[in-house]
């Protein structure tokens, strides 16, 4: 009865070994190209460095890889198991650094906006520094839920779910996070020009 327990247990390895190599070819190369762009800019967002932050994207995907056999759809989405895992591994991150820092968008502005010239610079430069002073008077809860809304595209009831509250709890943390900025702004003399 033993031989039979553990010939079933290799086979149950086995078998999760070759769900795992599946995953790792065509259905993985599907899934890195649909999420890779959103799990990187959440990660900039949060980090504020962007050679970290491709490190630990790498770093998200090769558990995506060990833990999909673990993946349940029942329990939630796909996304959301996905930026549960990018969020747990930029908490690793802060922990092995020993200190927080605010996330950064200039990493994801340079990647999206032409090159401009260097008095548009200087002048997104001053910008950029008040948004940021303003996202230092959010709490890093409020800062992380900003990140999955705008850097990583979620919506309220995904972030809902990753979180574990209410998806119109997160609607009005936005709203209010949203409020705060522009009045750090506002305050910090920030005008904006269209």
């Amino acid at each position: 009865m033993e031989i039979a327990q553990v010939n079933t247990g290799i086979c149950q390895n086995e078998e999760n070994a070759r769900h795992a190599e599946s995953m790792s070819t065509e259905a993985f190369a599907q899934i890195y190209g649909a999420y890779y762009k959103r799990v990187y800019k959440y990660i900039c967002y949060r980090i504020n460095n962007h050679y970290a932050a491709e490190e630990i994207c790498s770093h998200v995907f090769e558990v995506v890889i060990s833990k999909y056999s673990s993946y349940s759809p029942a329990k939630s989405n796909f996304e959301v198991w996905l930026f549960a895992i990018a969020r747990n591994a930029v908490t690793d991150y802060f922990r092995s650094q020993k200190k927080r820092m605010s996330f950064s968008l200039d990493s994801i502005l340079d990647m999206v906006l032409p090159k401009s010239s260097p008095e548009e610079i200087v002048i997104k430069g001053d910008n950029h520094q008040a948004l940021f002073q303003a996202l230092a008077k959010l709490s890093d809860k409020e800062r992380n839920i900003i990140a999955m809304k705008y850097a990583a595209g979620l919506k309220n009831a995904e972030i809902a779910d990753l979180l574990g509250v209410s998806g119109s709890n997160i609607g009005v943390v936005l709203y209010r996070c949203l409020k705060k900025l522009q009045k750090e702004l506002q305050k910090g003399g920030f005008r904006y020009e269209e």
